[in-house]
């Protein structure tokens, strides 16, 4: 038999239940969050399942710029599977990295709707403009660092001699690209949060813009981690969409808090008379 809330209405099982405050305890958090994460979960393992299909495609792309490199520097450049289960892991891991970024509509929204339950009706609103915003970014941050690995691939590999071989190992190679591409995606989604924390007034606009420092600094310590150390192009070439995409969450929440500055001067004229 189903529970009810105090209001009297009936709750759904597993669901837990906020008080008329619409608060809930840490343990209820902690719930909230396992029904998320098992959620999410299922989205990237159906769509894992798919994706299973699609890694001969991925790999041959992958294949690409390795197969470049040994055009352009005259020496002999191949993937190496020095393991017997080194192909099926790494079309398992593909796999699964086509279900993350195909999936990414669905675990965005499980994380806005793991934030929601602390939200006003009113402010539950942001969520289209949330998710209308953060999945194109991810998916143009998937598709930077797509872009960008060609370039770093070469610039590595051009100090290789025409008389030596270039064999790369594929699983490393692979985490190499995962690293690259995920982590660039996700961090493109990073400003979207900053200003979702701004609308529901966690962090205002004017803390925001004093942190500008530090936000370069991070930028490019995380755009260093992502790319390889020699490789300082392709770490400026990550860093400035990153910091563009900072400014543009600062000039967002200034125009914000700007403009519920106006509303509250309004307020209070008219409370005045």
């Amino acid at each position: 038999m189903a529970s009810t809330t105090a209001s009297g209405r009936a709750r759904r099982p597993g669901r837990p239940e906020k008080d008329t405050e619409g608060r809930m305890s840490l343990g209820q958090h902690l719930i909230e969050l396992r029904n998320r994460l098992f959620k999410a979960v299922v989205a990237v393992a159906l769509c894992a399942v798919g994706g299973w299909f699609l890694t001969p495609f991925v790999l041959d792309a992958l294949r690409q710029p390795v197969t470049q490199l040994a055009e352009v520097g005259g020496h002999t450049a191949e993937l190496n599977f020095p393991q017997i289960t080194g192909a099926f892991d790494l079309r398992l891991q593909i796999a699964i990295t086509i279900g993350v970024v195909i999936s990414s509509p669905v675990w965005l929204y499980q994380v806005w709707a793991f934030i929601v339950p602390a939200l006003v009706r009113r402010e539950k609103q942001y969520v289209f403009g949330f998710l209308g915003t953060a999945i194109p970014l991810f998916f143009a941050g998937c598709w930077f660092g797509w872009y960008v690995l060609p370039h770093i691939v070469g610039i590595l590999g051009s100090f290789v001699s025409a008389q030596d071989t270039s064999i790369v190992d594929a699983k490393a190679y692979y985490d190499f690209v995962i690293k690259l591409i995920v982590a660039v995606g996700i961090a493109f989604v990073l400003p979207v949060f900053l200003v979702l924390l701004n609308f529901v007034g966690v962090l205002s606009a004017s803390s925001i813009i004093r942190s500008w420092r530090v936000a370069i600094v991070c930028i490019l310590v995380f755009c260093a981690i992502v790319t390889p150390s020699a490789d300082v192009i392709s770490m400026f070439l990550l860093a400035i969409p990153m910091t563009v995409l900072y400014a543009a969450a600062c000039l967002v929440t200034w125009l914000h808090d700007r403009r519920l500055a106006k509303q509250q001067a309004k307020l209070d004229e008219e409370y005045a008379r």
